[in-house]
């Protein structure tokens, strides 16, 4: 037993929680083009394989910086890099709105993407120290629930406040909501229990620091079988929710289904939510049974099936619809499953690191299939336009999601090759 002790659970939650409040405005970001699509395209006269190239350049950069992300927090300390995270974050969102080109709309999504990017790996790496080992899958569904909360909030919310104040002004209020955090962040956060004088749950805070070079950190980490395959598995699960309600959910819903944009953009968060919420559950339960591969293999199989029935099934009942998404958003919370699962199987000095290979993984479905979505509508468009904007069919929709189904159909196989840990760190 350690002679301090431990930290209260209260502080620990609030050095993790402003972490978090950062990965909940990414996920504001990153869904808020969905909820625009409307005034982006007419703003910017954009097609749809350029609406979905404007929402995956935050995509482009967010995983671009993960591994870099987890190699700096694993040697410099999660406090540094959240901080420049929130800095930068908040100077992306203030080009963002201020932009009158679409050069410099993409630079400041590119900018927002890779800021905002270091907060999940970052959280990770403060869960090995503040939290106990047992509670890792809960706190990171917990990351989830946080993230989707931002998500939320760039639903029907969002759609309100833009109606209300134009989505310039609501953006410029976000830029100055993150540069606030970034000062919180500063002050509040230290990397270690010790820096407070607690207890670390690391064994010995500063032993923890890897031994191998950056290169040979991540050499390491994706030598091992699982990570590869969490890698894949999680980008496959996490794609369906991302393309959805991150971007082409709302058009596909008020087009086919005759819904007001509020009311869709209601919807696609609703399926979001339903991911937040089961996130900390499915966690906790795994982390309870000591098993990671049957849940993580159940919720794969369940996700597929639930997006099939939205993707190629027209005109099902409303109420079965909403049924369907947030079935298959509780099914998608496996994917929190996938980074503790990954974390055991690397050596813990490598946990940033490992993180950021996974969390890369989880961002590929949708900075791949945002874009590719749309090329593919735009190949199906029959002309058919109304406020300044393209309307697609719904064998249009069909074609660009089966494109999703693909990757998740990989997912399930490869999740059956995955190796046990019994909820159990092998390093």
């Amino acid at each position: 037993m350690p002679t301090r002790p431990y930290p209260p659970l209260a502080l620990a939650f609030t050095v993790w929680g402003l972490g978090a409040v950062l990965y909940l405005i990414g996920f504001f970001q990153r869904v808020a083009p969905a909820v625009l699509t409307r005034e982006l395209a007419a703003e910017f006269a954009l097609t749809a394989a350029a609406l979905g190239n404007l929402s995956a350049v935050y995509f482009y950069s967010y995983v671009a910086i993960q591994v870099p992300t987890g190699v700096l927090a694993d040697r410099f300390g999660p406090r540094r890099v959240l901080t420049a995270g929130a800095a930068l974050a908040a100077a992306g969102t203030f080009l963002f709105a201020a932009a009158e080109s679409l050069p410099l709309v993409l630079a400041g999504r590119f900018l927002i993407g890779a800021s905002v990017g270091v907060a999940f790996v970052s959280m990770m790496k403060l869960s090995t120290h503040w939290f106990a080992p047992q509670r890792f899958a809960m706190v990171a569904g917990l990351a989830l629930a946080a993230g989707v909360v931002g998500a939320v909030s760039a639903g029907a919310p969002l759609r309100w406040l833009a109606d209300a104040f134009g989505w310039r002004g609501v953006m410029l209020a976000a830029a100055a909501g993150t540069a606030a955090l970034a000062a919180a962040l500063w002050f509040v956060v230290r990397d270690d229990p010790a820096e407070r004088g607690f207890a670390s749950f690391i064994t010995a805070p500063r032993s923890d620091r890897p031994a191998h070079s950056m290169l040979g950190g991540i050499r390491r980490v994706l030598g091992e079988r699982n990570v590869w395959l969490i890698f894949v598995v999680n980008g496959g699960i996490s794609g369906p929710s991302l393309t959805f309600a991150g971007l082409w959910g709302v058009p596909f819903l008020v087009t086919h289904y005759g819904l007001s944009t509020a009311t869709a953009a209601l919807i696609t968060s609703l399926s979001l939510l339903a991911w937040a919420v089961a996130g900390p559950f499915v966690g906790h339960f795994s982390d309870r049974i000591g098993e990671r591969k049957p849940l993580y293999v159940l919720g794969a199989v369940l996700a597929m099936l639930g997006w099939a029935t939205v993707f190629l099934v027209p005109g099902l009942p409303l109420a079965v619809l909403v049924a369907v998404l947030v079935a298959t958003g509780v099914a998608s919370a496996v994917v929190m499953i996938g980074f503790a699962y990954a974390k055991e199987s690397a050596p813990m000095a490598l946990a940033g690191t490992t993180g950021g290979v996974i969390n890369m993984g989880n961002m590929l479905g949708g900075m791949l299939m945002q874009p590719a979505v749309g090329w593919v509508l735009d190949r199906f468009w029959a002309g058919e336009a109304a406020n300044g904007a393209r309307v697609y069919s719904f064998e249009a929709y069909r074609a660009g999601f089966s494109l999703l189904l693909l990757w998740l159909e990989l997912a399930v196989v490869l999740a059956l090759f995955t190796r046990e840990t019994h909820a159990r760190q092998r390093h």
